[in-house]
Order: C-alpha cells, then sequence, then structure tokens
C-alpha cells in the first residue's frame, strides 16, 4: 500500500502542477467532450480532463489503482471506471506487477526484456503476475462513443492498443520510452495508418511540446532517435485534423 500512498503524494495536492497540466491539455480537450484515459493509474490525468469539463472514460487493470479510482471519484458520474487492460482484442492478459512501483506495470513481456539492465532502470522489479480483463479502443468506442482525445500510457503495449483501434479520432496520445524506440516507431507507423497525419511529442512530465510545430511521422522518429537515452520517456501526440479554436 505505500507504493500507492507514494503515487498518490506524487501525482495530487500540487496546484501549479495541476494549472501547468491543465493549461497544456486545453486545446485538446472542451467542456462536455468525451475523453478516454487508458492506463489511469491513481488518475492525475483524470482529474485534469475533469477540471477541463470532459466525461471520462479510465480503464485501469490495477485492483490497487482502481480501488483508489473508486474512492475517488465515487461521487462523479461524469467519470465511468472500467478495470481492464486495453490491446488488440478482448480477452484475457497476463499483467506484470511492479509492487514497489505500479506506474510501470505492463502486459508488454518486450518492455520487460527492454528494462532488464538498462540504465535508469536498476533495481524496478516485476515481481508478480495477475490475469487482467482485456478490451479493445474499438469496444470502447462502441460503448461509450467517439472520444475526442484519448490518452495512452500503458508502459511498452501502447502499440496493442492501437492494434485494437480502426478508426481515426481527432487527437490521441501515447508514451514512449527510450529503451523502446522502435516501438515508438512502429506506433508512429499505424497512427499513419489509421488516419493521423500531424505529431508532436513532450518529454518526461514536462507540460510543454518539445518540438512546438505540428510536423509529419517522419520527422518526430527522427527527433525520438537522436533523443539521449536519458531522456527517458515523454508522450507522443497525434491529429487526425486540425486542433479546434477556441
Amino acid at each position: 500500500m505505500s507504493s500507492l500512498h507514494r503515487s498518490l503524494k506524487t501525482y495530487y495536492g500540487d496546484p501549479a502542477r495541476d494549472a501547468a497540466m491543465d493549461a497544456f491539455y486545453a486545446p485538446f480537450v472542451r467542456p462536455g467532450d468525451l475523453v478516454v484515459d487508458i492506463g489511469a493509474h491513481v488518475g492525475d490525468r483524470l482529474g485534469c480532463f475533469r477540471r477541463l469539463g470532459a466525461r471520462v472514460v479510465a480503464v485501469e487493470p490495477q485492483p490497487l489503482c482502481m480501488r483508489a479510482l473508486r474512492a475517488i471519484y465515487a461521487d462523479d458520474d461524469q467519470v465511468t471506471l472500467v478495470e481492464a487492460a486495453c490491446g488488440g482484442q478482448p480477452g484475457l492478459l497476463r499483467l506484470h506487477v511492479n509492487s514497489a512501483n505500479p506506474t510501470v506495470s505492463t502486459a508488454s513481456a518486450d518492455f520487460l526484456r527492454a528494462a532488464d539492465g538498462a540504465a535508469g532502470w536498476e533495481g524496478q522489479n516485476w515481481d508478480t503476475e495477475i490475469s487482467v480483463a482485456a478490451t479493445t479502443l474499438d469496444a470502447l468506442i462502441d460503448a461509450y462513443g467517439v472520444p475526442a482525445f484519448v490518452k495512452i500510457d500503458v508502459e511498452g503495449f501502447e502499440g496493442e492498443v492501437l492494434a485494437g483501434l480502426s478508426r481515426p479520432l481527432p487527437a490521441l496520445s501515447f508514451e514512449f520510452t527510450t529503451i523502446e524506440r522502435r516501438a515508438a516507431t512502429r506506433c508512429l507507423d499505424r497512427a499513419t495508418a489509421l488516419g493521423f497525419r500531424d505529431f508532436t511529442f513532450a518529454l518526461g512530465d514536462e507540460m510543454s511540446m518539445a518540438r512546438p510545430a505540428w510536423s509529419s511521422a517522419a520527422d518526430v522518429a527522427e527527433d525520438l532517435r537522436a533523443l539521449p537515452h536519458a531522456a527517458n520517456s515523454g508522450d507522443i501526440y497525434c491529429l487526425s485534423q486540425p486542433l479546434r479554436p477556441r
């Protein structure tokens, strides 16, 4: 439970961080929009999307994290919580749980291999495996409607999540890591095939774009290849249509 407390302390209770996050996501999320949060963890992005006035479907497979989300959002009828992983097909998945650092729990065996022995990942231990329900983005869209924005943060399983999507959406983001750059490139290829045309990215928890101008997938892929290993992670943002003017 102490690991969850650390996550809650890290991601809640910092008004300056909340304000920066709200300003960062405001171009993507408007009042009344539907947002799907894949890999909600303890819900810091979920909280941001709600402050921006969106309805949110939050998808999280870890029972401990879901227990926290249910406690925090129990009285919010604009939040739908789905206890599941998201992947390429519905069914069951094996989730590798990092009990000491649940934010990096993953369904990706490739991610575990990439992290093994990598600088910056020393001491990480995926000590438990659990079987979890799996859904797809297409199934979520069929159930809840077409979202204006989708956030995907699933520790190396992003490609599988995109494999479960068969239509372009207005905007989405997916996480990348410098230990799995080729996985990010494959996600860019998939996003392009789905109809996304404009791309950029942010590093770590910085609430600003590392590439201010929207560019091609090829340009972003080149930038990712040039990043130092120490950059560690970030999020790629994808548009299928221009952002709506405020």
